[in-house]
């Protein structure tokens, strides 16, 4: 029966609650995204009133302004969404089986090894500019992704393995995860030491989190996991739901915890290698956005849809910082770092504060 907080969506034989109140702040976030996106396509060496950008988005504009918008400005705005969304989800779908706001991608070593795989081929492959287009087309759109879904996989599973305690202790995964990444950053920093000059400056650039010269290949293989990955999580929502009230309870409910946990594994090490492989590897996105998203809903757990739009609304809004507002150019990956650093030492202190209270 719906609610006031919440309505039915059914679809065939599947139905879901959906909370009002979430759907609302999603609503409002595309919006504000939209917004972002416009001014995104705007902004530039030739700059275009934000008035024509939507109609030339919806079929107007003169031959100039739709060369601007939709061949030099758009891939590099679309990849910008569609990575900002995929991290969102993988930050949402880890923090809930984890109960814990710290468990992200970038926090548990994921993202590190999905970078520790992509800089392999990059140095490996001897490509010199992977960004600046010297690498080819095919390592871009089918080399890059394998590897760094590769190295994220087996950054997941060793995570897996390390934290097992007659069940998945959530405490030590996030413990071994900060470990597993410094190991692999050492790692990575080790390949790009003994790389040529050019190979190692190139993934060094790449490595930042940058936005820039980014086409329709970089972000095909983020849409085509999207469209892959984004139903297996909401298939995974009753679970996730289930799981929040603990392990024997969720038992007691029906819930296959080793088939859920193999299920958010794989979405989240799949969401976050594609989009370590398109951009490299944006900082706290996938750390913060859950957590904002979550409390704007006011939810028992990060909402998925609303965490998708929150990462796509911080990343476009990098992209505009990088672009519009910083006189100087800057990646956008250093962007969120500078956004998500201080929240990471705002929860660390906070978690702080609760122990000792």
């Amino acid at each position: 029966m719906a609610t006031l907080h919440a309505t039915p969506l059914r679809l065939g034989g599947l139905s879901w609650l959906v909370p009002v109140r979430a759907a609302l702040v999603s609503l409002v976030g595309a919006g504000v995204l939209f917004f972002l996106v416009a001014i995104d396509l705007a902004v530039g060496d030739f700059p275009i009133p934000v008035g024509d950008v939507v109609r030339t988005l919806f079929g107007g504009g003169d031959e100039g302004q739709r060369f601007v918008v939709m061949e030099l400005r758009l891939p590099q705005t679309a990849v910008a969404v569609t990575v900002g969304a995929s991290l969102g989800l993988a930050g949402a779908l880890t923090q809930t089986l984890a109960r814990n706001p710290l468990a992200s991608p970038d926090i548990l070593g994921v993202t590190d090894g999905a970078a520790f795989g992509a800089v392999l081929v990059i140095v490996v492959a001897g490509g010199s500019g992977y960004g600046g287009g010297l690498v080819s087309g095919q390592l871009q759109e089918i080399g890059l992704p394998i590897a760094a879904f590769i190295g994220a996989l087996g950054t997941a599973l060793l995570l897996y393995l390390l934290s097992w305690r007659r069940g998945l202790d959530m405490q030590r995964l996030v413990l071994v995860g900060i470990g597993l990444g410094a190991t692999l950053t050492a790692a990575t920093a080790y390949l790009l030491v003994n790389a040529r000059i050019q190979d190692a400056a190139s993934a060094q650039v790449w490595l930042s989190g940058s936005l820039s010269a980014r086409g329709w290949e970089h972000g095909r293989p983020v849409l085509i996991t999207l469209a892959v990955l984004v139903p297996l999580s909401l298939l995974l929502i009753r679970s996730l739901n289930a799981m929040l009230l603990g392990d024997d309870a969720a038992r007691g409910l029906g819930v296959r915890l080793q088939l859920t946990q193999l299920g958010v594994l794989i979405a989240a090490v799949g969401l976050t290698s594609v989009a370590v492989a398109a951009v490299g590897p944006l900082e706290f996105v996938a750390l913060v956005v859950p957590q904002v998203a979550l409390r704007l809903c006011g939810a028992s757990r990060p909402p998925i849809l609303a965490s998708m739009v929150a990462g796509a609304v911080l990343v476009v809004g990098a992209d505009v910082i990088t672009r519009a507002v910083l006189p100087f150019a800057l990646p956008a990956g250093i962007v969120t770092a500078a956004v998500g650093a201080p929240y990471l030492i705002w929860l660390l202190v906070r978690a702080n504060r609760r122990r000792t209270a």
